[in-house]
């Protein structure tokens, strides 16, 4: 069997990696962490992966904690009243989609390590190093086929950005992370919760599994500029949790009120940051003339803001798993490799050019969905499950004919009861710069 060494030991490197040798590849992954390296160390993503990406795990006997993870049922959104309206502290709009199977999310400082050992465990060998130019060149010499999944290193630079497909020239928010205990539960499904702040960012909230047993994690998705774009300043942990809360207490009070008393699940549970959404061409040429593949977040890099990050790692990883076994014996010159990522582009395509809209300002059949589904499940339910499958989004969500098509075709439904403006403040929306 071919040999393929993957440098990388993030969802999709352990992932392919794990697929591969259930088929009986000779597989080398090389990280530069340590299991122990990776348990202790900061906190990395804010993943929350839908079924049909567990799916993928489960069908290589990769999905150890289904039993442990807290499930994620529902996707719930809600627009604060804005200022100065006759519900300014309250809320627009609020309303809540089921997902047809949960979703869940687990702390990479969870999952990798396991996963590393997991890879030792199927007769595939972990390397551990910092990867450089020189590495590759003698993973490359000593390999059928290298792939890069990580774009954390200076290797990332080999692969050049294109320009056809990458829509940003420099970040469209700022990132911060807060894992932690003691955030009040929601009372009935459990949600990733999504407030929309138009002008200020997004904020989501929702139950996951780390080192020290469920949590929650929050997600901030500030504006550049804006209010939201608080975290840089903070310069401790406790500075991080102080910040979050102020934010909480001033613009999302009902939030503030489940967050009052939860603290960090460890001095690690922060991050904050940003990055420039980009698209990358897929093979590199190393000064030997050798070629390496790139996969994943190193090649399709989006924004957060559609939680897409994690699940588009395990759609690619999958599909390169897919690409590999076709190949059979035949070599993995630069033709196969640039057919396994369009092969993956296809999907993956839909994802970006959906979440780079969502970075965008609404236009108004979006508005005028959003508003729909505070009184037709059917809408908020089809947004949720999208989620889930994204290419869905195309049919209604991002074409202004097909949503008055199916607006037209939900409203012959009976609605849901209308909550008065004193329960909900519901008072609309209108077009605005901001996220979606």
């Amino acid at each position: 069997m071919p040999t393929i060494t993957i440098v990388g030991a993030g969802q999709a490197g352990l992932q392919l990696a794990l697929g591969l040798l259930r088929n009986g590849y000779d597989v080398t992954v090389v990280s530069n962490r340590t299991p122990e390296q990776i348990a202790g160390g900061r906190v990395t993503s804010s993943q929350c992966m839908f079924d049909s990406s567990l799916a993928l795990e489960r069908a290589i006997g990769a999905e150890f904690w289904g039993g442990a993870a807290p499930p994620i049922e529902q996707i719930a959104l809600t627009v604060p009243a804005p200022p100065g309206s006759p519900a300014a502290g309250g809320k627009a709009f609020s309303w809540g989609g089921r997902l047809t199977a949960p979703a869940q999310s687990v702390d990479q400082r969870v999952k990798m390590p396991r996963w590393l050992e997991e890879v030792t465990s199927r007769g595939g060998s972990v390397v551990i190093e910092d990867a450089g130019v020189p590495e590759l060149e003698r993973y490359a010499a000593g390999s059928d086929l290298v792939i890069v999944a990580t774009g954390k290193s200076e290797i990332a630079r080999l692969f050049r950005r294109d320009p056809a497909r990458s829509a940003f020239t420099e970040p469209q928010r700022a990132l911060a992370l807060t894992y932690l205990h003691g955030l009040t539960p929601r009372p009935e499904h459990s949600a990733v919760d999504f407030n929309l702040i138009p002008g200020v960012g997004e904020y989501f909230v929702f139950p996951a599994l780390t080192t020290s047993g469920p949590c929650h994690i929050m997600t901030w998705e500030a504006i550049p500029g804006g209010p939201f774009d608080a975290f840089g300043t903070a310069t401790t942990p406790a500075g991080h949790l102080a910040t979050a809360k102020r934010l909480l207490r001033e613009f999302l009070p009902w939030e503030y009120e489940r967050a009052a008393g939860a603290e960090l699940t460890d001095p690690n549970g922060v991050l904050a940051g940003r990055f420039t959404p980009v698209v990358r061409e897929p093979v590199a040429s190393l000064p030997s003339g050798a070629l390496v593949l790139g996969l994943a977040d190193l090649l399709v890099l989006n924004d957060p803001i559609t939680g897409q990050g994690a699940n588009n790692a395990a759609k690619g990883a999958a599909s390169y798993l897919a690409s590999i076994l076709a190949r059979g014996d035949a070599p993995f010159d630069r033709a196969f490799m640039e057919a396994a990522f369009e092969s993956y582009w296809t999907y993956a395509s839909q994802v970006t050019t959906w979440t780079n809209a969502m970075l965008g300002a609404p236009p108004p059949h979006v508005l005028e969905l959003l508003n729909a589904a505070a009184t037709h499940q059917a809408i908020a339910d089809r947004f949720a499950n999208g989620f889930d499958n994204p290419p869905d989004f195309f049919g209604w969500f991002m074409d202004p004919a097909g949503a008055a098509a199916y607006l037209a075709d939900v409203r012959t439904l009976v609605p849901l009861p209308r909550r008065s403006p004193e329960e909900v403040g519901r008072v609309g929306l209108e077009p605005t710069t901001g996220g979606l």
